[in-house]
């Protein structure tokens, strides 16, 4: 078989992007429109269409300006019919006046009518599409392979990606607002053109270094943020350690605030000094080019003043001109800062579409089989062995032992022999580099991950304490079951969970952690007993239990374990512990040791051996004489 670390997808480069890369980049504007009007058609159409109308204002505002200061030259060189208002009006002197103040105002109420209702479209669209990306970040992630969330370099890309879901809404906008400055300068160029089409070539020398600049420093800062995803997850980890309540207590007796906060200063200084120099130049050669601009534009405008001057144009053409241009200057410099700003964007849309690229390996077969249920024959791992991907050393290497159906086996060995990597191997949250796992002789590569989960209870030491209701903690277990409160409560039963709900004041409404408020905490035995009620809520074929009983106490243990014996009749069942009162129970146990077989057999049969398992036994026991 391939081995994992040759499926997978290249790791991110951290070299800068060239100019080609960042032009490829632009087309995460495509799948970025998709996606947005995959989020509401109705809703991208309305925006598209009140900036079209929008776009035309800025020209019909300035063209009304026009209008009414020739307006106001020629009724000014009228002789006076009279001292009083009335006296212009009667004589119907100020008809065009007032038909061209009443439509200047009416494009200036139109303006702030189009304005808000772009702005509400745009931030409903807004919300609705990072829910949108949210869930379609969830989705993929949860098809992904386990491992990928046991790399670091993964770890970077989600967080990347996290961020990247949360912040490039303001890029919707944005874009929008792009399509309609393009109208709007097309509209007002096409104004100048007729009047000096050469003003136009003015335009670049205000707006092309900027361009650079801008490019530059974007690019700059997309890398510092690249470079920086490990210290920025470590900045977030120091402030969940920091204040939280599940290290509160570690955090007081030992005395760790000082250390931590000095650790976290140090790390966010580091990247606060990074981030000022690139503001400082950002800031610096942006006045340099804003000056460049205005030199430009004061250029045309005094070549504008002398030709009315000269009589070439109207008072009202000036202020035409002058306003065009104005525009002109400013929204060339908004368009192309824009797509300098969109290609900056893109780079960070990257973060977001590779992780969505990313492809799991543990997939479906196209005819999938389904899994035996109930499991008739044994469970069977035949030479099998395993490394993690970036790793080259075997965790389990030539492993074969079979689990018989209906037999409970017990995995027993020193931390890093390979007990919890057989779990994730037989409930296929990995694939073996080589050899096969079968289930009464169908290899799991040929079974649909989803299928296997369905039919395997699994109960980790490191479990999820959820803040949730008590009846969700355990309906988790079977989460399309979750309202069947009668097999809530057998599983509650089973688990001896049924007494810690008893004591609570709502009982299975009860909320339980500290997260949410009126939320009750629970010990970790009691916790651990919750848990366990999920492995039974499942009622699965097999039941596995990583370290099940390690937060009760002896008597709880025992009657935990007494149920559980009694419960797993006609159930394969696989329990890792290191505790031998534990694993004495099973029908079997295996003895593991740098990822093979030591030993086999029943608890009287190792004894009598007298090899690692009676050694390790009588060491266990000896701490309790």
């Amino acid at each position: 078989m391939t081995d994992l670390p040759g499926r997978r997808p290249p790791p991110l480069s951290d070299k800068q992007p060239s100019f080609r890369d960042q032009i490829e980049n632009l087309a995460h504007l495509g799948r970025l429109i998709a996606q947005i009007w995959r989020t509401s058609p109705w809703l991208t159409s309305a925006s598209f269409a009140l900036r079209i109308i929008a776009a035309f204002q800025p020209v019909a505002v300035l063209y009304a300006a026009k209008l009414i200061v020739d307006e106001v030259v020629r009724l000014s060189g009228l002789p006076a019919p009279g001292p009083e208002l009335i006296d212009w009006w009667n004589a119907g002197l100020l008809n065009n006046i007032v038909l061209f103040l009443l439509l200047e105002l009416a494009l200036v109420l139109a303006n702030d009518l189009l304005s808000r209702a772009t702005g509400l479209v745009d931030s409903i669209l807004s919300e609705l599409h990072s829910n949108q990306v949210s869930v379609e970040l969830m989705e993929h992630a949860a098809r992904l392979d386990l491992w990928h969330f046991e790399s670091a370099e993964y770890q970077d890309r989600l967080e990347r990606a996290r961020r990247q879901a949360a912040g490039r809404n303001a890029l919707l906008s944005q874009m929008f607002g792009q399509a309609q400055d393009i109208l709007t300068v097309a509209t007002l160029a096409a104004g100048l053109f007729v009047y000096a089409p050469w003003l136009i070539l003015l335009l670049p020398l205000s707006f092309i270094p900027s361009i650079w600049g801008e490019s530059k420093f974007n690019t700059m800062a997309y890398m510092m943020s690249r470079w920086r995803t490990p210290e920025r997850r470590e900045l977030e980890y120091l402030r969940h350690i920091g204040a939280s309540a599940e290290t509160a207590k570690e955090v007081k007796l030992f005395g760790l605030g000082d250390y931590l906060i000095a650790r976290f200063k140090k790390l966010a200084n580091q990247i606060f000094v990074e981030n000022r120099r690139v503001a400082i130049l950002r800031a610096s050669w942006g006045t340099v080019f804003a000056a460049i601009a205005s030199l430009a534009y004061y250029a045309a405008y005094g070549f504008i003043v002398w030709r009315t001057i000269a009589g070439e144009f109207t008072l009202g053409d000036l202020a035409f001109l002058s306003g065009s241009f104005l525009r002109l200057n400013g929204l060339f410099q908004k368009i192309l800062l824009g797509f300098t700003q969109i290609a900056g964007q893109s780079m960070y849309l990257d973060d977001l579409f590779s992780f969505l690229e990313i492809e799991p390996t543990v997939l479906a077969p196209a005819d999938a089989k389904a899994f035996p249920a109930p499991i008739r024959h044994s469970i069977a791992f035949e030479n099998v062995g395993f490394r993690y991907p970036e790793s080259d050393n075997w965790v389990v290497r030539n492993l074969s032992f079979t689990l018989a159906a209906g037999e409970t086996l017990a995995l027993v060995g020193e931390n890093g022999a390979g007990k919890t990597t057989i779990v994730k191997l037989l409930t296929r949250l990995y694939d073996p580099s080589e050899g096969r796992i079968t289930i009464d002789g169908i290899d799991l590569r040929d079974m649909d991950p989803r299928d296997i989960h369905t039919h395997v209870g699994v109960i980790f030491q490191d479990f999820i304490r959820y803040s949730f209701s008590a009846r969700d903690n355990i309906g988790v277990g079977r989460i399309e079951a979750r309202d069947d409160q009668d097999r809530i409560d057998i599983a509650a039963e089973q688990s001896l969970a049924d007494g810690v709900i008893a004591k609570l004041p709502k009982g299975y409404d009860q909320q339980l952690g500290r997260l949410f408020k009126q939320g009750r905490d629970l010990s970790g035995g009691e916790w651990q007993k919750v848990a366990i009620a999920r492995a039974y809520m499942r009622d699965a074929e097999l039941i596995i239990l990583d370290e099940p009983t390690a937060a009760l106490d002896a008597n709880a243990e025992a009657e935990v374990f007494a149920r559980f014996k009694g419960l797993a009749t006609n159930k394969t069942a696989m329990i890792i512990s290191h505790r031998f009162s534990t694993v004495r129970m099973a029908d079997r146990i295996l003895v593991l040791e740098n990822g093979a077989i030591l030993e086999a057999g029943s608890h009287e049969e190792l004894i009598a051996k007298g090899g690692r398992y009676a050694e390790l036994f009588d060491l266990q026991a000896a701490g309790y004489r």
